[in-house]
């Protein structure tokens, strides 16, 4: 036989180990093929192929030990007790990293079924080993390095605490301020399962300064780390005042109230979820919430929410409500702020309407203005009402921020009226009020009431006079004022008048 032939034999062995490892693999990710491959003894016939020669077959060996373990904890368990996880974790220190994801996905694979499975690999020393795969040039190792401590962490208190004295939190904390969003992801993820089982946990991920990193993640565009993120803030938050008050301080508010309004459902809720672990330590804690608009912003995403999504939003408003009676007040009138506001977007009976203008509170005010503003442009009769009702004077009387929406509504409704007609009763209303601010109501009606006899015995028409006549006039109420001014001024008054109502 030649040398050639001799060879021959290795390859065709070394092909044949390449085509069985590959198959399997292939196999394993059919659910209907697992319990076939398990009868017919699978896991001993990989796990020598973890030590293969061939590189290859070594990363197809761990990935389809993986997907085997991954499917059921009978499966994990067979990894477990066929001495399999000691090879696992030997070479994931020495190999390349295609093979420490593939040996690290296993791993995590095996611990994520029960806390016995993930004290296994705890007890066979990978933590040691993974930790230092946080700290690998590949953002895949990585990723998959942190994917397996999140699962082991999760189970309870005392895997979370191996994995913090292992060294992980900080170089966990490194992970999430990398540029990949995937490494992020999973980074957060596992700090998330860390922190959640005690107080004690929680500070000690906090103390790494996790949360400025956390903070300033919230408006980022991937909504699966927004979860991640909201989800973690939650989990340090939920206990202790302390805690609670560190998230606070890292300026979650108002910005974490956009996650309400999230396309993704789970952002919505894990962003209720944070805000409720937030609500529910102290009185002065939910005021802060309601001061920043949170009850209102929680009460629509309920309603725009199903199932149990809305499950927490609801939750928090329990919680501020229980606080006291003026907290309860506040989730009280931000429901029926709601309810008005539909209303009023649907009223188009403009007198209905009028008397809000003089006692709405200011966050309804605006869209009772809204609404005129709306209807007036399209309603001369309409109009006409708003500016002998007294319409017209009180909502110059309104003060609104430049730029504001209100404002924007104010300036829709003047522009309905000729410039003139505004003007004069905007200086009408400064009048009215220096002299309420000098003297007592009843002298300035005394003494507006002698100057418009003099005016009327003299006749007057014109200059000054005939301005301090329509300004006599628009203080009037009703329309008696209208037509006095209309009267007194003739053709001078008119045409502004009748471009105002007519047009």
């Amino acid at each position: 036989m030649s040398q050639r032939q001799v060879l021959q034999v290795f390859e065709q062995y070394q092909k044949a180990r390449t085509q069985f490892v590959q198959m399997v693999a292939e196999l394993a990710t059919r659910p209907q093929n697992i319990e076939t491959l398990q009868n017919a003894g699978v896991m001993a016939l990989l796990r020598p192929l973890l030590l293969d020669v061939v590189p290859t077959i070594q990363q197809t060996a761990a990935l389809a030990l993986g997907r085997l373990a991954n499917y059921n904890d009978d499966l994990a368990e067979a990894v477990v007790k066929g001495d399999i996880l000691p090879q696992l974790v030997y070479s994931l220190a020495e190999q390349n990293r295609f093979y420490k994801k593939a040996a690290a996905f296993v791993l995590r694979a095996v611990g994520k079924h029960s806390p016995q499975l993930a004290q296994a690999i705890v007890d066979c020393g990978a933590l040691d080993t993974l930790v230092i795969c946080l700290e690998d040039f590949d953002p895949g190792v990585k990723e998959a390095a942190a994917w397996a401590l999140g699962y082991i962490a999760r189970h309870n208190a005392e895997l979370s605490q191996a994995v913090v004295d292992a060294g992980a939190v900080p170089l966990l904390v490194l992970c999430i301020q990398e540029p990949e969003i995937a490494l992020k992801r999973i980074a957060v993820s596992a700090l998330s399962d860390i922190a959640k089982h005690s107080p004690e946990l929680a500070q000690t991920v906090v103390d790494a300064g996790v949360i400025a990193h956390l903070a300033q993640m919230i408006l980022n565009p991937d909504a699966k780390l927004k979860r991640q993120v909201l989800s973690a803030l939650s989990q340090i938050a939920k206990h202790s005042v302390d805690l609670a008050e560190m998230v606070v301080e890292a300026e979650i508010f108002p910005v974490v109230l956009t996650c309400l309004k999230d396309k993704d459902e789970y952002v919505k809720k894990n962003a209720s979820t944070l805000i409720r672990e937030i609500a529910k330590h102290t009185p002065e804690l939910s005021q802060l919430i309601v001061n920043a608009g949170g009850v209102a912003a929680v009460i629509d995403c309920i309603g725009s929410c199903k199932g149990n999504i809305r499950l927490p939003g609801i939750m928090l408003l329990g919680y501020v409500a229980a606080h006291s009676e003026n907290l309860a007040m506040a989730v009280i009138i931000s429901k029926s702020k709601k309810a008005i506001k539909n209303i009023l977007q649907k009223c188009t009976y403009l007198p209905a309407l009028e008397p809000f203008l003089y006692d709405a509170p200011p966050n309804i005010l605006k869209h009772v203005v809204g609404q005129f503003s709306k209807v007036l442009p399209h309603d001369s009769k309409a109009r006409r009402l708003f500016v002998t009702s007294g319409g017209l004077k009180k909502v110059q009387e309104i003060k609104a921020e430049p730029g504001s929406l209100l404002q924007e509504y104010i300036n829709s409704i003047n522009n309905c009226y000729p410039e003139e007609i505004v003007r004069a009763v905007f200086r009408a209303v400064i009048v009215l009020g220096q002299r309420l601010v000098e003297r007592p109501r009843a002298d300035v009606d005394r003494d507006e009431d002698e100057e418009y006899q003099k005016q009327e015995e003299a006749g007057c028409c014109g200059g000054h006079s005939e301005e301090l006549h329509l300004q006599r006039s628009l203080l009037q109420p009703g329309l008696r004022g209208i037509r006095e001014a209309l009267r007194c001024h003739g053709n001078a008054a008119a045409p502004q008048w009748n471009r105002a109502f007519i047009t």
